[in-house]
């Protein structure tokens, strides 16, 4: 199924009353649809049934999940200008879907000194930017209070930009670097600047999958420690899942099923991005462990099962555009989503797995497709502060050119030993 059919498919839809399309639907979804609609909490196996939803019982799904999304967040389709800044491709972890991390002595391998890293965060400040995202790679030779420093760095030059930084895989490594507990270590990150941390790093929520993933990587319980102390300290995260690989529909069920149990403890969760798997330049793709999805309704299935899944608990769902492209991201507006995610101005994770979605996305093309949809564009605060009396100077500028280099090339030495 093209792009075109996509949209007539979710059109179509849209255009037909719900009554007519629940009686389309089997009994079974029929209820499992009107629970959720009447607010109450689904149970695991009612969330497999809709994430495997086909034919009828789709569309119904689709609809009742646009339906939800009018009732909890309105017509507003919300957007944050921001940066992203991949300080470092080196990275020791070994991934198996993962086309970004390089070893220190290759060519490409890189680890911006700060100077880089602050005229980056200069350019995104000078185009209207509230937020910067930084991630990057474990580099082993990173100094133990990298991270810290990292934030000082960024927040003297710039104070009121919010920093939403470092995934819990980076948590976890930073705090045995400094020999810290996470609470110490996180209470530390946030007295320097730390503004919210990315809910990456969660892949699927099983370490029977994140054995074959990346069995060096932070393992389930460890994930959820650090997301639940950097909540109980104030510190907000989003929450991610990757699908469309290795795993199946119970570990998808499973998995939003322990980020809702943990939004009850704690609700320090403020959106849920679900992020499709790219293949192609990954060694998971070169084992022929994993093919391109087959189901052209995947991401249809995922963004509506979690609106109506993650009902009352977490209301931000947000589309990846990086991962789908614009264009198939603007379909998922009709499908339970209301958060176009950020301007990102540069990407290079994704980009290097062999997305090609792109690194910039305007701020009026937003605007755009929200008013296809018949919606409105709101800019928004990291923390979803909606923005309404602001319009980024420059975020709707097509992506700068590429800014001088400042440091060292990895592989020659960056200052990081």
């Amino acid at each position: 199924m093209n792009l075109d059919d996509m949209r007539r498919y979710v059109d179509e839809i849209e255009a037909t009353p719900f009554n007519v399309l629940m009686n389309q639907a089997s009994a079974d979804v029929r209820a499992i649809l009107l629970k959720s609609l009447d607010y109450h909490e689904l149970t695991p196996d009612e969330g497999l049934t809709l994430y495997t939803a086909q034919g009828d019982d789709l569309r119904a799904t689709i609809k009742a999940a646009d339906l939800a999304r009018a009732e909890d967040v309105g017509e507003e389709v919300t957007y944050v200008v921001n940066r992203n800044i991949n300080f470092t491709n080196i990275c020791f972890v070994g991934c198996q879907f993962c086309g970004f991390k390089r070893q220190k002595w290759e060519s490409d391998a890189y680890d911006h000194a700060d100077a880089t890293i602050l005229a980056k965060v200069a350019d995104a400040v000078a185009r209207g930017a509230t937020e910067v995202c930084m991630q990057g790679g474990i580099n082993p030779d990173m100094p133990a209070f990298k991270y810290r420093d990292l934030l000082v760095a960024i927040k003297s030059h710039f104070p009121d930009i919010h920093i939403h930084a470092f995934s819990p895989m980076e948590i976890m490594y930073g705090a045995r670097r400094t020999r810290m507990e996470y609470p110490e270590y996180i209470a530390m990150l946030r007295e320097a600047g730390l503004g919210s941390i990315p809910g990456t790093a969660a892949e699927i929520l099983d370490d029977s999958v994140r054995e074959i993933l990346s069995h060096k990587k932070v393992d389930v319980a460890a994930w959820v420690e650090i997301i639940t102390t950097a909540h109980t300290l104030g510190v907000p995260t989003t929450s991610t899942i990757m699908y469309g690989h290795v795993e199946n529909p119970l570990h998808v069920v499973n998995h939003l099923d322990l980020l809702r149990s943990i939004q009850k403890r704690t609700h320090g969760f403020t959106e849920f991005v679900p992020l499709r798997f790219i293949h192609e330049n990954t060694v998971l793709f070169r084992k022929g462990l994993v093919k391109p999805p087959a189901n052209p309704f995947l991401d249809l299935q995922m963004y509506a099962f979690a609106r109506l899944f993650l009902r009352g608990q977490i209301d931000n769902l947000q589309t990846s555009w990086v991962k789908l492209g614009v264009d198939l991201a603007a379909v998922t507006l009709k499908a339970g989503c209301n958060d176009f995610s950020g301007t990102l101005m540069e990407e290079s994770i994704t980009a290097q797995a062999g997305g090609t979605a792109g690194e910039f996305v305007a701020v009026d093309l937003i605007e755009d497709h929200a008013r296809a949809a018949g919606r409105v564009a709101v800019e928004r605060s990291t923390l979803y502060k909606k923005l309404y009396d602001r319009k980024a100077p420059n975020g709707a500028r097509p992506i700068a050119p590429s800014l001088q280099p400042l440091d060292h090339h990895a592989s020659g030495g960056s200052g990081c030993g």
